[in-house]
């Protein structure tokens, strides 16, 4: 065959340190190639029928915003340095939100002004105790004639 030599020779050297005979090895190998196996490629005959795309309607379509409320971490740092080494900074970190859903916040999400509670009201026909002066007049008469 063209190229494709049929004798190759393997020349091995062995030198060891120790004293260690190496007798009845051999040093040089013949490896011979007598034939190479007959290698066929072939292909099957490949069949293409036509093909017909019939027209395809697709629609997307977002009718409402899910309602989604993400917290994002921010970490922000603005500065000055000289040869890397940090002279000055400033450091905003803190966290943000993007709410789609209708606002309404939770207990860990204090906004707007303070909650005034007011204090408890007496229950009906209790006696009045003290006078505070922004009595009406007629209860103020009715417990002067009560008292001797």
């Amino acid at each position: 065959m063209g190229g494709i030599p049929s004798n190759y020779t393997v020349d091995m050297s062995l030198d060891l340190v120790s004293p260690v005979e190496l007798a009845g090895i051999p040093s040089s190998y013949q490896l011979d190639i007598t034939n190479l196996p007959k290698i066929q490629i072939g292909l099957d005959p490949i069949t293409i029928n036509p093909l017909t795309i019939n027209p395809l309607t697709l629609s997307l379509k977002i009718t409402e915003i899910p309602s989604v409320r993400a917290h994002v971490p921010a970490n922000f740092v603005a500065g000055f340095s000289l040869f890397g080494f940090q002279l000055a900074a400033i450091q905003l970190c803190g966290e943000a939100q993007v709410i789609t859903e209708p606002y309404v916040p939770n207990l860990c999400e204090p906004c707007g002004a303070a909650v005034f509670i007011a204090p408890p009201t007496p229950p009906p026909n209790s006696p009045v105790v003290g006078g505070t002066g922004a009595e009406p007049k007629v209860q103020a008469k009715s417990r002067k004639k009560a008292t001797p």
